[in-house]
């Protein structure tokens, strides 16, 4: 069993993957600080001074005076802002992850526009190929 394992793990495949995740993972931390530290205040400043980070209904009744006060408190909040900060981080991790896919993609098609010219015919394929055309002939 820990060869059959060994195997599994050490194939391609999966240590591909491996990569892949924690390079997603870092990829992640960083658009969510594109998010946060570059678009929301953009946005911010476009939208007159809006922080969709402390963007919240409060379902507990009392007044909180930001997000961060009212979860100190235990209240219970319907996180909006927080919800449209994942929208913008999702929507531009899928963009980079299209581009990526279309820009390998693209070198697969480069790669199999230009297929290699066929091999020659070995001198017994050629040799059979005149057995046959001879036949053909005599039975016609």
């Amino acid at each position: 069993m820990l060869k059959e394992f060994k195997e599994f793990a050490v194939r391609g495949n999966v240590v591909d993957m491996g990569v892949g995740i924690v390079i997603g993972a870092a990829f992640t931390s960083i658009v969510n600080s594109f998010v946060a530290d570059i678009i929301n205040p953009i946005i911010g400043v476009v939208t007159g001074g809006i922080d969709f980070s402390n963007i919240f209904i409060n379902l507990s009744g009392t007044e909180y005076a930001s997000l961060a006060a009212a979860q100190e408190a235990g209240a219970a909040t319907i996180n909006i802002g927080l919800f449209i900060n994942a929208i913008i981080s999702f929507l531009i991790v899928a963009w980079v992850l299209f581009l990526v896919i279309k820009g390998i993609n693209q070198l697969k098609r480069e790669e199999a526009a230009a297929p290699a010219p066929p091999p020659e015919p070995s001198a017994e394929e050629k040799l059979l190929g005149e057995i046959r055309d001879l036949l053909a002939r005599q039975s016609s």
